[in-house]
């Protein structure tokens, strides 16, 4: 197949599953080509049928802001026609699906399915907001074929923002061959000299990620044990994150690491995951992490108990609740031959239930799916 794939090319949940949904479906063979205005940052290796397509956006005295989502369908269009794509795939509702809406248009009588895979935010933030509701539930009815990321979104869209389209559930993946315990001790030993417990966290580091209740559990733990925190990332909390534990007396014990391409190293290094979100669509660091056979210690929202059972692959704590996050934590800590068992069963979680191997198959067929009904 020849699959066109947008989607926000940042450092996002949403922009990491689509990049590697596409580089996954390249090395089955299809022909992959991404549309974005930037080119994708988990898009590290090259594969010889995958195409970047930058889109380029004018600027007019006339606009106060440059008509992205205008671009996007001239040029989703152009890709098509030229490349003969199948179907396009969008990751994110918002503009993506819209603009695949007019691309598809522009095109008539030409059939171009478009699949629209929901993340999170896109829904339960920018989708739930007034101004865009009605715009998101139009390109959502719209698609061809809507796919959520967990059945927590797959409700939340069909509560909160009326969408009547059939959604399929296809859950997100992890490259299990990737994401494996590490056996870099000498980075273990650079970062952790003095042989401490190091726990770790991933985000954008936007609010609703509570960067800073990562610190403050750190703040308890490191109290009863010798650790170091790894925040790796960056967004507009981190200089809150960082004045929290300058202010905690513990910022020689914190490493923010900045965005790093090599996360599965500094997962597979660590210990322990903090992931006390206010909300998670599904949760891919912490499938990342469990992968790499590493404990989690998450908040008990959104699709997160789709992913962690609780007290099996990690411990799923009310959110904000800091203290009992961090008493879950030193609980796996404490004991190593416990974290170690609990480690050996994420990592048996995500190879049965959310390996690659698995998931891209069900893309495939869903694919075909709308294929053969357009």
């Amino acid at each position: 197949m020849k699959i066109g794939i947008t989607c926000y090319p940042t450092y996002g949940g949403s922009g990491i599953v689509a990049t590697e949904l596409g580089m996954e479906l390249a090395d089955r063979g299809h022909e992959i080509h991404f549309i974005s205005y930037a080119f994708p940052m988990r898009l590290n290796r090259a594969v010889a049928n995958i195409q970047f397509h930058e889109v380029e956006i004018a600027n007019y005295p006339l606009f106060d802001h440059p008509p992205y989502a205008l671009a996007l369908a001239t040029k989703m269009a152009e890709i098509a026609e030229v490349h003969g794509l199948d179907l396009l795939h969008c990751h994110y509702a918002i503009p993506h699906s819209v603009s695949a809406f007019l691309a598809k248009s522009m095109l008539a009588p030409r059939k171009l399915p478009v699949v629209t895979t929901l993340h999170g935010t896109d829904i339960t933030l920018v989708g739930s907001d007034r101004s865009y509701l009605p715009i998101t539930r139009f390109s959502i009815d719209q698609s061809d074929g809507v796919t959520a990321v967990s059945r927590f979104l797959k409700e939340a869209t069909i509560n909160i923002i009326g969408a009547t389209n059939q959604i399929e559930v296809i859950y997100n993946f992890v490259n299990c061959d990737k994401y494996k315990p590490s056996t870099n001790q000498e980075l273990r030993d650079y970062l952790a000299p003095q042989k401490e417990k190091i726990l770790i966290h991933v985000s954008n580091f936007r609010a609703v990620k509570r960067p800073t209740d990562v610190v403050e559990i750190f703040v308890r733990v490191q109290q009863q044990m010798p650790a170091v925190l790894l925040m790796v990332g960056d967004g507009p909390e981190r200089s809150n994150a960082e004045w929290c534990a300058r202010n905690r007396g513990v910022d020689g014990k914190v490493h923010f690491m900045g965005k790093r391409d090599n996360i599965e190293e500094l997962i597979g290094i660590s210990d322990l995951l903090l992931l006390p979100s206010e909300t998670e669509s599904f949760g891919l660091v912490a499938l990342e992490a469990m992968a790499c056979e590493v404990p989690v210690v998450a908040s008990k929202v959104g699709g997160l108990p789709e992913v962690i059972t609780d007290g099996v692959e990690g411990f799923l704590v009310e959110p904000k609740d800091v203290e009992k996050m961090a008493e879950r934590s030193l609980s796996i800590l404490s004991r190593d031959s416990y974290r170690r068992e609990m480690g050996k069963r994420a990592r048996a979680t995500a190879h049965a239930r959310f390996c690659s191997t698995n998931i891209i198959s069900l893309y495939e067929n869903y694919y075909r799916k709308i294929l053969n009904r357009s």
